[in-house]
């Protein structure tokens, strides 16, 4: 009887697995079939069998668009800020979180700053334009300093700026809460002992912390690698205007006015397609850099 319950076990636990697994192959897997589409003169009434096959004539005159190259830049320096402060930001913040002796202050500060984290970047939007504008909350601290107003959401020297600092906002908190667990994994008795031999605060934080979390690190800034494309379509979309397409237009946008605006399904599948890849790579690349560095692996 024994042996019998120990056979079914595993087959109850593989039966779980059947409806995520299917629902992951027909969502995820099954779409992956349009990607043809990159490859043809698409024409929805012909269909993926009947449309014309031009190769890779939609990725050429993709890459020679001047829109192309103004949002590949665009993504590329949108990113990259947002994943170094993305990674700085909730590094310091646990930090100083993991400093506090009251246990109701930690709880009351990750509470504040993983609010935003539920909000929706349509709702998010409004409150940025609010306290950004020219006479928002923003420059009338600034004004109390003699700063003249400066049109944070139209004017493109300042936009990726504020695309930047309002998605570490929106986002840092949730950085935290993953390295305020890893915090709880240190050994007590290593602070001891960095006590014992005279170390103060920093040099627990030094010898100890940081040491304690750069796995946790390490695993994060590898995964975020992977978006070094992803600007952040639903921030971007919410916030740019015509007059700051210059400095906001990134891949994610290109790709919904050729598709959406301009009925253009084969060059938006293409560049779609390309941006996928270049993730799909930077993920291997940093996963290899990670291990080569640290030896530290996900897999």
């Amino acid at each position: 009887m024994k042996n019998k319950k120990k056979r079914k076990t595993p087959l109850a636990f593989y039966s779980m697995l059947f409806l995520p697994t299917l629902l992951l192959i027909v969502y995820s897997y099954v779409p992956m079939g349009g990607i043809i589409i990159a490859f043809q003169n698409y024409k929805p009434l012909m269909g993926f069998f009947k449309s014309e096959f031009v190769g890779l004539e939609n990725f050429r005159q993709v890459f020679q668009s001047s829109q192309f190259g103004r949002a590949m830049v665009n993504t590329v320096i949108i990113a990259f800020w947002k994943i170094v402060w993305g990674l700085i930001v909730p590094v310091v913040f646990a930090l100083m979180l993991n400093e506090l002796r009251s246990t109701l202050g930690k709880r009351v500060a990750q509470t504040v700053v993983y609010l935003p984290h539920f909000v929706s970047w349509v709702l998010m939007a409004g409150i940025i334009t609010n306290l950004f504008s020219l006479k928002g909350t923003v420059n009338m601290i600034l004004g109390f300093f003699g700063v003249e107003p400066i049109f944070f959401l139209g004017d493109n020297d300042w936009f990726r700026f504020t695309l930047i600092i309002t998605d570490i906002w929106k986002n840092f908190g949730w950085g935290t809460i993953v390295y305020m667990a890893a915090l709880t994994g240190i050994d007590m008795n290593l602070y001891e002992a960095v006590a014992i031999d005279g170390g103060g605060r920093w040099q627990q934080t030094l010898h100890v912390t940081l040491p304690g979390i750069a796995s946790t690190v390490i695993l994060m800034m590898t995964l975020s690698l992977g978006n070094v494309l992803n600007a952040g379509f639903d921030q971007v979309f919410n916030l740019m205007n015509d007059v700051t397409m210059k400095s906001g237009d990134i891949l994610d946008t290109l790709v919904y006015r050729l598709g959406m605006e301009q009925m253009n399904y084969s060059r938006s599948t293409a560049v779609g397609l390309f941006k996928s890849v270049v993730g799909a790579v930077m993920i291997v690349l940093s996963h290899k850099l990670a291990d080569k560095a640290a030896g530290y692996s996900i897999f």
